[in-house]
């Protein structure tokens, strides 16, 4: 069993991904070739945003972003703590310092509540994460960040495809950064993400940024980085886009099936104004080794997303030392996601579930 069904969507979609990256081979313009403008445009149109920018990595569009705002050494930038390491690793690569918020048990994203009181002086952003395939609550945390004159980021890396109150998450602030990482919802076949944002001042500094900071060939108006999604990848998820309804509407109809099998397990709350994408479909338990260790023992992967809390991290815990993120600490004890993804069978799924079931009872 797959943990993420990639060779069942390559199938399917074989003829319009092979075709669209025999075109890129024909054509041979690999950097920011047409099909670079042709996925900004439908990426565009999908989430309702007025710009889209195509960058090297859903690292790259954090970074990209960030730099935009021109944060700097000695800014603090909120986010959370209970998320991938390329969250904090971009505020930390420009000298900021990520302000960690713990976060909401049931949801795993940002708790709002406990927001306003992690501003100081020296805030320069707000960046909440859409944690497994979900929206946080960006009415909210755009609400305070409006009182508090701040630019918010949406880290959108797991959520592309996804909506909250009706507005495609990626379109939900200041920007929108997502990931095309192969495993995503939407997915290239190597790297590559995008930014979107609704100003237009701050789309053209990323399009420059992202080409070494230039405004026209060797004129570099700004300090910038090598940031471009290329041509052959922006070919694989325009093949994909034709079938990405289809597939966002599957992976929600999998993940409600998941609820209603996995009764007596707690797994990631999805909110009744918002929907998930279903990056990842996880649940918790105390004993998060018995269950692993039995569903490896039929040939059932699973993954921990993840084991540790940011804070926590060796490379990062020292200005954290005295500090506890109690829910975040928790969950990265406890979760453990199973196989996703919009080809996943239901018989695997029904198999899935009796092995967890079958687990849970002879533990009891």
């Amino acid at each position: 069993m797959e943990f993420t069904d990639l060779k069942t969507q390559y199938r399917t979609l074989k003829g319009e991904i092979d075709s669209r990256i025999q075109r890129v081979l024909d054509h041979g313009q690999f950097i920011l070739g047409p099909e670079v403008r042709e996925l900004e445009d439908k990426l565009q149109a999908y989430t309702g945003s007025a710009h889209c920018v195509t960058v090297a990595s859903g690292t790259e569009a954090l970074l990209i972003a960030l730099m935009a705002l021109g944060i700097k050494p000695g800014d603090e930038v909120i986010t959370t703590p209970f998320t991938f390491i390329a969250t904090a690793e971009m505020i930390v690569l420009l000298g900021a310092k990520p302000v960690f918020v713990d976060v909401e048990e049931d949801t795993a994203n940002i708790n709002v509540s406990k927001l306003e009181a992690a501003i100081t002086p020296r805030t320069k952003a707000i960046m909440p994460v859409s944690l497994y395939g979900q929206p946080a609550d960006m009415d909210e945390i755009n609400a305070i960040a409006a009182r508090h004159k701040l630019p918010v980021i949406e880290d959108a890396a797991q959520s592309f495809g996804a909506a909250y109150k009706g507005r495609k998450s990626c379109n939900l602030s200041a920007i929108g950064c997502t990931s095309f990482f192969p495993s995503k919802p939407l997915g290239c076949y190597g790297d590559g993400g995008a930014i979107f944002t609704n100003d237009a001042a701050l789309a053209t500094a990323m399009r420059e940024i992202r080409v070494h900071g230039q405004s026209g060939r060797y004129q570099h108006t700004r300090i910038g980085v090598g940031g471009r999604m290329d041509a052959i990848q922006c070919a694989v998820v325009l093949a994909k886009l034709g079938r990405f309804d289809w597939e966002v509407e599957r992976r929600m109809a999998l993940g409600r099936r998941y609820d209603k099998l996995l009764t007596g397990v707690k797994s990631i709350t999805v909110r009744p104004d918002r929907t998930s994408v279903y990056a990842q479909y996880t649940i918790r338990h105390p004993d998060r080794a018995r269950i692993q260790d039995a569903l490896k023992a039929t040939g059932i992967p699973t993954a921990v997303h993840y084991p540790l809390s940011l804070h926590q991290q060796p490379a990062y815990s020292q200005p954290y030392r005295g500090q506890s993120f109690p829910v975040s600490e928790k969950l990265a004890r406890e979760v453990i996601s199973l196989p996703m993804s919009a080809d996943l069978s239901e018989a695997d799924q029904d198999r899935i579930a009796k092995e967890i079931g079958a687990t849970l009872k002879v533990a009891a």
